[in-house]
């Protein structure tokens, strides 16, 4: 672990994310599929919060299916949907552990961000999405993607598989870097060394490891660490492909779902999010 980068974290906000508390969303709770209890300190003021995505669902069928469950049923603003996957255990548990591994004042509960609440995404520095096989964003919504990382933002994606999958997020993806390439992240990056070295990474499964013992679901046999770079060489896209880092998240103090998986989850989480502090 690197200290200099523990202390430095809370040096390294941008600029772009001071705008006053006053100004965010209020804190809400929608209906998800793992909400768990509401942590006592919950209305704490901190410098950081899990920022989760909220999405319109992809409207038509994936791996000869519909829409998946409730994920794809009614309103998606008002929860139950596949932006909600792993909501609200996942989110809690990786505060605790950013709580525990870095410095960063983080916030105990997570906080869902709707693209269309105007400037709110602005208050958030680090953004993350489940299920982008499962996505589509709206024209509006792209453009207000595209300008939050302009501005300095950082998005992290997870849990999806598969070559159609894949190719579901990349219609929405292109969409707000058509002028981007999304590449292979090489091991001597940063963001996998800011505070773990994490070069002996592998694929970490969702629960449905527990029933087949299998890693990876359809085609996605192999993990994939992909992003995209602005003209700095700043990632700003971090794209975790073929693993679901938020059943590791969610699972970790299941006996049954292997501690190798979730500590690797956690590391990664924690690393991304220092990166997105202070780079």
């Amino acid at each position: 672990m690197k200290l200099w980068a523990l202390i430095a974290v809370p040096l390294g906000l941008l600029g772009v994310f001071t705008a006053a508390l006053a100004w965010q969303q209020p804190w809400r709770e929608y209906p998800g599929q793992d909400n768990i209890a509401i942590p006592p300190d919950f209305q704490e003021k901190t410098e950081w919060a899990f920022a989760r995505l909220m999405y319109p669902p992809y409207p038509g069928a994936i791996h000869g299916r519909g829409p998946r469950g409730f994920r794809g049923a009614g309103d998606w603003r008002n929860g139950r949907s596949s932006w909600t996957t792993d909501y609200t255990a996942a989110d809690r548990h990786v505060a605790v552990a950013l709580r525990r591994l870095t410095r960063i004042h983080v916030r105990s509960v997570e906080q869902p961000v709707n693209l269309d609440d105007g400037d709110d995404v602005f208050n958030y520095p680090w953004l993350y999405a489940v299920e982008v096989g499962h996505w589509q964003l709206t024209d509006s919504q792209v453009k207000q993607m595209r300008d939050f990382l302009d501005r300095g933002g950082f998005f992290m994606c997870d849990d999806f598989h598969g070559t159609e999958e894949w190719d579901v997020f990349l219609q929405t993806m292109q969409r707000v870097f058509p002028d981007r390439e999304i590449v292979d992240i090489p091991d001597k990056d940063a963001i996998f060394h800011t505070i773990y070295d994490l070069d002996g990474r592998y694929q970490v499964p969702g629960a449905q490891y527990l029933r087949s013992g299998v890693t990876y679901e359809y085609d996605g046999y192999n993990p994939r660490w992909r992003g995209i770079y602005d003209d700095k060489g700043r990632l700003v896209v971090a794209i975790c492909h073929n693993m679901d880092l938020g059943d590791a998240w969610e699972y970790a103090d299941d006996p049954r779902y292997d501690e190798k998986f979730a500590a690797l989850a956690f590391r990664i989480v924690s690393n991304y999010v220092v990166y997105s502090m202070s780079h």
